[in-house]
């Protein structure tokens, strides 16, 4: 199975990568310029990044010319989880409450694939300022904190996946479980 991390300057980008070799996954870390037609991959994980996308439409590298086409599952991190928002019509934000450290997480779906055989409440990392303020039309919110009302989300009729927290480091109660249900959605 090859699952790229697509890398949008994010600080964890390593680790995202690190946790997809431990579960034996052929993974690498690709620039977010890689074009559409480069990608060989069963699967993409869009990596977090420092940008902020409050109130801009600037492009993350190349993730919007190919996020249309592309018909594998995704998981998006961070800034891609905005992104991703952004992308197909929700809005982003600055939070009148930024996270950075642990965040208590309550799990609003845990029938969503993702979410499978994970608590309805942990503690997970988070590191933002900015956040999705509104999903995008017929998106699912899946999971929420005190301070942010979308920390995960869920495109309606396609397997992509958006969280604002970080599952790849060790703080984040259930993150490896994460990224294995994300895997077995790949499988399927």
């Amino acid at each position: 199975m090859r699952v790229p991390v697509v890398d949008n300057g994010g600080q964890w980008t390593h680790r995202e990568y690190r946790v997809l070799r431990d579960l034996g996954v052929d993974s690498r870390i690709i620039p977010n310029s890689t074009p559409f037609e480069s990608l060989d991959a069963d699967a993409v994980v869009l990596s977090g990044g420092a940008l902020s996308l409050e109130g801009r439409n600037d492009p993350l590298g190349a993730v919007g010319d190919w996020i249309d086409r592309v018909e594998v599952p995704v998981l998006a991190i961070c800034v891609g989880h905005q992104f991703l928002a952004r992308h197909f019509g929700g809005s982003v934000g600055r939070s009148d409450a930024p996270e950075f450290g642990r965040v208590r997480l309550a799990v609003d779906r845990p029938s969503d694939p993702l979410f499978t055989g994970i608590p309805d409440q942990i503690t997970v990392w988070a590191s933002h300022n900015d956040q999705v303020t509104q999903v995008p039309e017929g998106w699912s919110a899946l999971a929420h904190s005190e301070a942010c009302p979308v920390e995960a989300m869920a495109h309606p009729t396609r397997p992509i996946w958006g969280v604002q927290f970080h599952p790849e480091v060790e703080h984040t109660e259930h993150g490896r479980r994460m990224f294995q249900n994300f895997l077995t959605a790949v499988r399927h």
